[in-house]
């Protein structure tokens, strides 16, 4: 009995002398990693509540508390400065990762005179999609640039998935878009194209329908607003 509580004794002490040496960041990376080891910890950081640490799971944000034993999911409201400071660390991740998209990528419908940029994952089967593709004169004529990105709704491998490779794989990307909007169908044709990685892009950073809208800033539009309205809420932001 000795033996075996001078050995718990000592475990304790050795995670004890673990925790001592580590960071706060560090213990909240260990603890994360045993409980969810298929999960990568992108970075860990002070938050703005003592004690309280921000972390990124890729573009997935959570909080953990120092010692690494509690986590939770949601967001962090200042109420003093009503600020949604989860949402706006949300966009600054959104920011970077939309930033990054080559201009090969999207498809492009922009005025000569640019004032706003806006990216829009797109189903070319959704109606408000369509909708908003109608209104691209009148957007356009607003200063607003829109870039398309894919988001096949009914998935990769779907019919609309296929269709949505034919526009990005054709030799006018604009001509097939605006024909597939149309509901006219577009001539199947297969390259190396990055309909599936912005569906997966999408789904990392929260579209759940169409049209996504967020601005070059990374700023959340959630669905479909007539011009006025699409630029009164980009320039309010």
């Amino acid at each position: 009995m000795r033996l075996i509580l001078l050995f718990v004794f000592i475990l304790y002490f050795q995670a004890t002398a673990l925790h001592a040496e580590l960071s706060s960041e560090d213990v909240i990376r260990v603890s994360i990693n045993r409980t969810f080891p298929d999960i990568d910890v992108t970075s860990v950081k002070k938050s703005q509540i003592s004690g309280l640490y921000e972390v990124l799971l890729g573009p997935d944000l959570i909080y953990a508390s120092s010692d690494g034993r509690y986590i939770f999911q949601g967001d962090l409201i200042d109420l003093k400065q009503k600020r949604n400071l989860s949402e706006e660390k949300r966009s600054d991740i959104r920011e970077a990762l939309l930033g990054n998209i080559s201009a090969d990528d999207y498809i492009e419908f922009a005025p000569e005179q640019r004032k706003h940029t806006v990216y829009v994952f797109t189903d070319i089967d959704c109606p408000y999609c369509r909708r908003l593709h109608r209104d691209m004169p009148e957007l356009n004529k607003r200063g607003i640039a829109v870039r398309y990105l894919a988001f096949p709704r009914a998935g990769i491998g779907s019919e609309t998935y296929r269709q949505m490779e034919a526009v990005w794989c054709s030799a006018n990307r604009k001509k097939a878009m605006n024909e597939a909007k149309q509901g006219m169908r577009v001539s199947k044709k297969t390259c190396d194209n990055p309909v599936a990685r912005q569906f997966t892009l999408g789904q990392d950073i929260g579209v759940r329908g169409t049209p996504a809208i967020y601005t070059e800033h990374g700023q959340s539009l959630p669905g479909y607003r007539p011009p006025e309205k699409l630029l009164e809420a980009i320039e309010t932001q």
